[in-house]
């Protein structure tokens, strides 16, 4: 069996249906409950963990998440297509991360006309 979403093949038994569609778990998860940058809580959280860990810029990241911020630093302001282009990412796979560098207070997003820019914060 094939995830609708991602296309990978998912093992008998293993299978989730969600609004008419067979999923992955990944995928249901990410369906059920998508990940949501502003959540003022979740910044809270990963700020105060981070400084509790002495975790400062990129410290503490996955090699995706680290990727995704340094490819912002360098470029400026990048859209979500870029950055999925540039570090080959599924759309749902850059969201997740960028849910968390946000979190952290680390990148931001801000719409100019009809494009939303991500960017380094501060």
């Amino acid at each position: 069996m094939i995830c609708a979403k991602c296309r990978e093949e998912i093992e008998a038994g293993e299978e989730m249906q969600w609004n008419g569609q067979t999923l992955c778990e990944d995928c249901y998860v990410i369906a059920v409950s998508p990940p949501k940058t502003c959540d003022v809580a979740a910044v809270q959280s990963a700020v105060m963990h981070r400084k509790l860990a002495g975790q400062s810029s990129t410290e503490g990241l996955t090699e995706i998440q680290k990727n995704i911020y340094h490819y912002v630093k360098e470029n400026g302001r990048v859209t979500r297509p870029d950055i999925a282009k540039h570090l080959n990412l599924d759309e749902a796979e850059l969201e997740r991360n960028f849910a968390i560098l946000r979190h952290c207070e680390l990148l931001s997003a801000t719409k100019e006309g009809d494009s939303i820019y991500i960017k380094v914060m501060n």
